[in-house]
């Protein structure tokens, strides 16, 4: 009988695998507890952030929430949804049924004298419940350093990147400045042999001018006297 209870508690837990997702925009703190990395600290930080923030707009966005890095989030990504109705993953099912049968053999096997020893786990409860509290709290703990580890190295592969950049950045503006410093020479060198073709050219011509100009005063000379002389 243990054995058929065991089997079917397996077979309904492979089934749930295909179905499980618990809707982050309405599960309770209860139902998100139960995604693999979430515990109480985590799962209470889920419904805060939610009120405050309204509904999560992406799966992504569940990173947001403090506590929650790139670790816990591929841990629970494959069981969460934004939308629909939340089914506990199978794994905390297949626990549920798994601890009923034992509780129902529990009760048939319990003698009717057994009220003490209820009391006494009556008193041990609240002590399993600190403990329990504490396991998920140091769980938490770990979980957050973790996250914060994955987090700094994100954040210093990005300033390496970035600083990267920068100095690419600077060398390719140094490298534009120093094409631009000789351009600037260059022209400036081009307009200066411009400038002084340009001035002795005018020498040149203005040299032309006064031997052209010079030229014609003695011819005119010259044809007025020789013009003078045939008068005489």
């Amino acid at each position: 009988m243990k054995k058929l209870v065991a089997l079917f508690a397996a077979l309904v837990a492979y089934a749930g695998m295909a179905f499980a997702a618990v809707n982050i925009n309405s599960a309770t703190k209860e139902q998100l507890e139960s995604l693999d990395g979430i515990g109480p600290v985590k799962a209470q930080a889920i419904v805060d952030h939610r009120k405050k923030n309204g509904p999560f707009k992406s799966l992504d966005d569940l990173k947001k929430v403090d506590g929650i890095g790139d670790a816990t989030f591929d841990k629970v990504k494959k069981d969460i949804a934004l939308s629909g109705t939340t089914t506990i993953p199978a794994a905390a099912k297949a626990d549920e049924k798994k601890a009923e049968p034992k509780k129902a053999e529990a009760k048939k096997e319990e003698p009717k004298k057994a009220e003490p020893k209820k009391a006494e786990a009556k008193k041990e409860e609240p002590k399993k419940e600190k403990a329990a509290a504490a396991d998920a709290k140091k769980s938490d703990s770990k979980e957050m350093k973790s996250d914060k580890k994955a987090d700094d190295k994100k954040k210093a592969d990005e300033d390496k990147k970035a600083e990267a950049k920068k100095k690419a950045d600077d060398k390719k503006k140094a490298d534009e400045e120093k094409k631009a410093e000789a351009k600037k020479k260059a022209d400036d060198k081009k307009k200066a042999d411009e400038e002084k073709k340009a001035e002795a050219k005018k020498k040149a011509d203005d040299k032309k001018k006064a031997d052209e100009e010079k030229k014609a005063e003695a011819a005119k000379k010259k044809a007025d006297d020789k013009k003078a002389a045939e008068k005489k």
